[in-house]
């Protein structure tokens, strides 16, 4: 006789499973994503119906079909210009930044088109595909994977971006989750993820160095442990790097030793590129390697391997020697290493690593399911299935956040490296009298002028009363939440009008440009100050022309004597011809000498303001 399970309507007849909410984790990666969860406090990456844990970032797009993963990644030889490989170095890009990279245009071979709002796209048989789109598709995979391990609808996922994904990237990613039907808890750095999934959090206190080589990005973080609260101190790296380039150097080799003529064809290319990558796993483990291409043979040794990969470990070394300085640290006060990416499998990558931070790194768990893991960790706290968990996840800023003033300057609101969520504010106020809007113009970078920041966004506040100049309080927030998006608002306090934009660039900046922006700011500091102290007073100097010969014409001619005007104004003409010899002490003594110069009509003026209230009044009605 067969027993049956019997329970309440609508519960489950396992009462675990319906105390517990389905979250996931995904590493949306370069070259492999896979997805993990929590059951009954253990992690488990999710296997797909073929045991596999790792699903191929490729997509293959066909006239009725999409394929995703190993199918696809198999085709891509035959069909390259329709299967897309490595989206995720697309993601918040522009036509034209892809286009300028000569590695890309090497590496990828598609039919790039670029739509109106400037984002690159891909030309297959289904048509234009933008990363946004080719992720989604890659999120819908490893979603369905979840529901059938988890056997329902999940509530939320945590998905891992590299640290240096701008609020462009950061933004892609959430749009590829939202078209793929997932509603996300958290983005989260893919350094901290693995932090988390090495326990570091279950110490008291320490410094973290997460070295993270993937198929197309590297990250370097510092993390610091303090009771319990993880704090990005400072990220680095750069998003165009990884095992890719690993191949691309291989088969650079393999062209010219067995003389195959250029340029490739697209199959071609692909089919060298994917013997690289045989060749590069397999000198891990063996000394050397015979191939065999067209009839001709070539040998690679691990030498061999060593001379064409180490120049691009060593870029890695460098990043990583830029953050430790730019943390104020030495390599004496890392306590830890850990290891993350298929790429540092590689013993030549361990090696160099554990060379360059003078310990060994952490290399226990498996470099390519470490980020899931910890995102899984994390998913299940934000959904709600660990109230009690006191772990707290903090993240930086890569760049300065603020607004153009007068006179093409910057006034930094959020400086760079600040954790985040965050929220600054900061007052401003009107430069014309009768001035009743203002142009905010939002900018991210490091440099005291705005041609030499990036443009963010512009919006307009409308509705400020007309006062005198200098006499509205208008105060700007800026909100950059968890995600690192940002929101900027601006209200006039004396009317409440107010006005808001979140930014959502259509394309942001790579880690490289990143970079040389951060390194320009130090290179061109004393200068960018000088400027800056220039600008300052041609900006006072507008101001104190604009508001005298205003007041010249209101009453000037009246107050004044013919000698008196006319030297006014002969004071106010040496000072706008000063204004443009970029000497900011002569034109600071320049407005002085009109201040001096116009005390006498100022205080006529205020003679007269107070006569033309009082006109008419008794002196207990003055009072009163």
């Amino acid at each position: 006789m067969s027993l049956l399970q019997i329970s309440e309507p609508g519960q489950s007849p396992e009462p675990h499973v319906n105390s517990k909410k389905r979250a996931l984790g995904i590493d949306l990666g370069t070259t492999n994503s896979l997805v993990a969860s929590v059951h009954d406090d253990n992690v488990q990456t999710l296997l797909d119906e073929q045991g596999e844990i790792l699903l191929p970032s490729v997509v293959q797009y066909l006239p009725d079909d999409v394929l995703v993963g190993a199918i696809a990644k198999a085709n891509a030889v035959d069909d390259p210009l329709n299967t897309i490989v490595s989206a995720k170095r697309f993601m918040g890009r522009s036509t034209e930044e892809v286009a300028g990279e000569s590695e890309s245009d090497a590496v990828f071979s598609y039919e790039f088109f670029s739509r109106d709002d400037g984002v690159v796209a891909i030309n297959t048989v289904q048509g234009p595909k933008t990363a946004v789109e080719v992720s989604a598709d890659i999120l819908s995979v490893l979603a369905e994977r979840g529901r059938k391990a988890l056997g329902g609808e999940v509530e939320g996922v945590v998905i891992t971006v590299p640290a240096y994904f701008d609020d462009a990237q950061r933004q892609a990613t959430k749009d590829a989750a939202r078209l793929a039907g997932l509603h996300v808890l958290r983005l989260l750095n893919e350094p901290t993820a693995a932090a988390v999934a090495y326990g570091l959090d279950q110490q008291d206190e320490g410094v973290i160095a997460v070295y993270d080589l993937g198929g197309g990005t590297f990250d370097i973080s510092l993390l610091r442990l303090s009771k319990g609260v993880f704090e990005v101190l400072v990220t680095g790296g750069d998003s165009a790097l990884g095992g890719d380039d690993f191949d691309r150097a291989i088969m650079e080799y393999l062209c010219e030793q067995l003389a195959i003529d250029k340029p490739l064809s697209p199959a071609t290319e692909r089919q060298l590129l994917n013997l690289a990558c045989e060749i590069k796993e397999a000198l891990s483990s063996e000394e050397f390697r015979i191939v065999e291409y067209s009839g001709s043979t070539v040998t690679l040794s691990r030498d061999d391997l060593y001379t064409l990969i180490d120049p691009l470990i060593q870029v890695t070394t460098r990043a990583c020697k830029r953050v430790l300085r730019d943390a104020g640290l030495e390599k004496a006060d890392v306590d830890h290493v850990v290891m993350v990416g298929g790429s540092t499998r590689g013993l030549r990558v361990r090696e160099k690593v554990k060379v360059f931070f003078e310990q060994d790194p952490l290399v226990n768990i498996d470099p390519d399911k470490v980020v899931a893991v910890g995102a899984a960790i994390q998913a299940d706290i934000l959904v709600g299935n660990k109230p009690d968990s006191d772990m707290l996840l903090l993240d930086v800023l890569p760049l300065s956040l603020g607004l153009e003033i007068m006179g093409g300057l910057v006034e930094k609101v959020i400086s760079r490296n600040t954790t985040i969520p965050v929220v600054k504010a900061q007052e401003f106020t009107t430069f014309k009298d009768g001035q009743t809007a203002i142009s905010i113009h939002v900018v991210q970078g490091e440099r005291e002028l705005v041609s030499d920041c990036r443009s963010l966004a512009r919006f307009e506040l409308r509705g400020i009363p007309p006062m005198v100049a200098g006499a509205a309080h208008v105060r700007v927030t800026f909100q950059v939440d968890a995600d690192g998006l940002l929101n900027v608002s601006a209200m006039e306090k004396s009317t409440g009008a107010g006005a808001s934009i979140v930014v959502k660039p259509s394309y942001g900046l790579d880690d490289e440009s990143i970079t040389k922006m951060i390194k320009a700011s130090f290179e061109h500091a004393q200068s960018d100050i000088a400027l800056r102290a220039l600008r300052e007073q041609q900006v006072e100097a507008d101001r104190v022309i604009e508001s005298l010969l205003a007041a010249l014409s209101d009453n000037g001619r009246e107050l004044l004597s013919e000698e008196e005007f006319i030297a006014l104004t002969a004071s106010l003409d040496k000072l706008a011809v000063v204004k443009q010899e970029n000497d900011k002490d002569a034109i600071k003594a320049s407005i002085d000498e009109v201040g001096v110069a116009s005390e006498a009509f100022a205080a006529r003026r205020m003679d007269a303001s107070i006569k033309q209230v009082l006109a008419g009044k008794t002196l207990d009605n003055a009072i009163e």
